[in-house]
C-alpha cells in the first residue's frame, strides 16, 4: 500500500466497521520520528498552516510536518494555539 521508504510501510493495518457495517482496512499511527525543533512560533489571526509551512520549511505542503511536531492528526487542533513548535528545515 505504501512506498518502502515510507514510515507507514511497515505499520500494523487492521479491519473496523464503518457506519454501514463494512469492514474497512486502516493503518496504525506510527510513532513519529524525532526530529528536533527549530523554535516556536507565536501565531496572529490568520495564519494556516500552510502559511507557517511555506515560511519556515520552504515548502507549503509540508504543513503535516508541523502538525507532527506539534502531536496533532488534525490541523484544527491547532487553530487556537497561541505558540507552534517548528521542526528544523529538512535540507
Amino acid at each position: 500500500m505504501f512506498e518502502p521508504p515510507s514510515r507507514y510501510a511497515t505499520v500494523e493495518t487492521y479491519n473496523v466497521p464503518d457506519h454501514r457495517g463494512r469492514l474497512v482496512q486502516v493503518v496504525a499511527v506510527p510513532p513519529a520520528p524525532a526530529t528536533p525543533s527549530a523554535g516556536i512560533h507565536r501565531t496572529r489571526q490568520g495564519e494556516r498552516l500552510d502559511h507557517l509551512a511555506a515560511r519556515y520549511l520552504g515548502d507549503a505542503t509540508l504543513w503535516w510536518r508541523i502538525a507532527e511536531r506539534n502531536d496533532v492528526m488534525l490541523t484544527a487542533a491547532l487553530a487556537e494555539a497561541r505558540e507552534i513548535d517548528i521542526p528544523v528545515r529538512r535540507g
